[in-house]
């Protein structure tokens, strides 16, 4: 009883497992995924209410105050409105993209690296800790 106890303690802390096998605490790879969904939910929302949807307005304001003050023309056919809708579209993705590292930071809270973007490529570790036990597991291993 009393070293099952001990176990258990270990295990809290995060350095044995209950079969007595060396876990590092920071290569622990479980996150909930409620916990990723809430942030990719919050990060939808606050990208679109607080990037996306001003971003796209603002442009659209201009947009069309150049079309009124004559300094762009207006589309003999269709009037100004390609050209709002074409500022809008812009807007929106320019909005959408400059909160993409306002998510990262989240999802690095969290305990993930996201996998968008040139640096993340096939291969590449999301957590670069290399633990005491691996370190000598890795000197006592010849190099071939």
């Amino acid at each position: 009883m009393n070293s099952e106890a001990s176990v258990r303690k270990e295990n809290a802390v995060g350095s044995v497992s209950e079969n007595r096998e060396w876990r590092c605490p920071f290569g622990d790879g479980h996150i909930h995924r409620e916990d990723v969904r809430k942030v990719w939910k919050e990060c939808q929302e606050q990208s679109f209410w607080y990037r996306a949807l001003p971003f796209s307005l603002g442009s659209m304001a201009i947009t069309g105050a150049l079309i009124y003050n004559d300094v762009w023309k207006k589309s003999k056919r269709f009037g100004p409105f390609p050209k709002l809708a074409v500022a809008g579209i812009l807007g929106y993705a320019m909005g959408k993209a400059s909160y993409v590292s306002t998510c990262r930071r989240k999802f690095q809270e969290l305990g993930i690296e996201p996998m968008f973007g040139p640096w993340s490529g096939p291969g590449q570790r999301s957590c670069h800790h290399v633990c005491e036990e691996c370190k000598k597991k890795t000197e006592a291993t010849p190099a071939h």
